[in-house]
């Protein structure tokens, strides 16, 4: 009945700040287009005697509880740096309240299919639940790189074609964004409107080497700010670079192919203890059962998960080859 309660209670707070957030947000949309076409009373928002134009508010209406707690504890700059690597126009707010929801949903869905007697148990899929959305921040994150490292040879040496036409490096950067594919386009896309708005190159390309954190990236930042500060012939060294970004991801190939086996030789052990228990819980409940309702089963257990954790930690380490 209580956990009933508090579920029904979270998604009326949910809903309340969404139509919350829409009424301010759409307000503040109102509000910019009168001023943009002239139209309408301009209302000035005055607080300790000082105007607040709408156009110079950044905080976000919603999630305050949530926004003041990442604040505190650092992390919603990192959180925010994420969902952009991910590619996700989210706010990082949105994703702490959707792991939330899942882990209460978790909880409940646990608390309500699992025994009484081990009830505490319901934590684990409230833990696996709310980390759903994470691992899925994770993984857009990873496909959005693996797709840009893909494409930033070419555009590499399309860059450095472009500049042998006579065109600036600068203007090259910006053609990229019609040759190219998403996520290479928009990031360089990003890095020449930056620069085209009065931001320094050397702070932008940093700027592009911080979204983007791969070591390709980081080479041809260096590579760049390198060139500005001593001259050079900057088009064959982006040829260069081109070429030794495209024989190091063959040679990641290879060693991917090479340590399949370690990979799979790790999930397979992490994967048979989990299957053998499953399969007695089945075949033989009371056995299993002395493992969460005795004390020294549950030390047992506990260590058993540990040791499992370290191994596959370990067989992850020596397979994973740094190039």
């Amino acid at each position: 009945m209580f956990l009933g309660v508090a579920v029904a209670i979270w998604l009326v707070v949910l809903a309340v700040w969404w139509v919350c957030s829409r009424m301010f947000r759409q307000k503040d949309m109102d509000r910019l287009k009168n001023r943009l076409l002239g139209t309408g009373k301009q209302k000035k928002e005055k607080k300790g005697g000082q105007n607040t134009p709408a156009l110079i508010q950044q905080e976000v209406q919603a999630g305050v509880l949530v926004t003041r707690l990442m604040k505190k504890f650092q992390l919603q700059a990192r959180v925010q740096e994420l969902l952009e690597q991910a590619g996700l126009k989210w706010h990082a707010t949105r994703l702490i309240h959707t792991c939330l929801g899942m882990m209460l949903g978790g909880f409940a869905a646990g608390w309500m299919f699992i025994p009484a007697q081990l009830h505490w148990l319901a934590i684990l899929p409230g833990i696996v639940a709310g980390a759903l959305p994470l691992l899925f921040v994770m993984r857009k994150r990873s496909g959005r790189l693996r797709r840009f490292e893909e494409l930033f040879p070419e555009s590499l040496e399309f860059v450095a074609r472009s500049m042998r036409a006579g065109h600036a490096f600068s203007v090259s950067l910006e053609m990229i964004h019609r040759e190219f594919q998403e996520p290479l386009a928009g990031e360089f896309r990003r890095t020449f409107e930056e620069h085209n708005l009065g931001l320094p190159l050397d702070v932008a390309l940093l700027k592009l080497a911080k979204r983007v954190p791969s070591l390709d990236v980081h080479f041809f930042v260096s590579a760049v700010l390198l060139q500005k500060r001593t001259g050079g012939n900057l088009a064959e060294i982006l040829d260069k670079l081109a070429y030794v970004i495209r024989e190091r991801f063959k040679l990641r190939g290879r060693i991917r192919a090479i340590s399949a086996h370690g990979r799979m030789t790790g999930v397979a052990l992490t994967c048979i203890p989990l299957a053998v228990g499953l399969i007695m819980f089945y075949v033989n409940p009371d056995y299993v059962r002395f493992f969460f309702l005795d004390e020294t089963g549950n030390i047992m257990l506990g260590a058993a998960v540990v040791l499992q954790l370290i191994g596959y930690g370990i067989i992850k380490k020596i397979v994973k080859i740094e190039v």
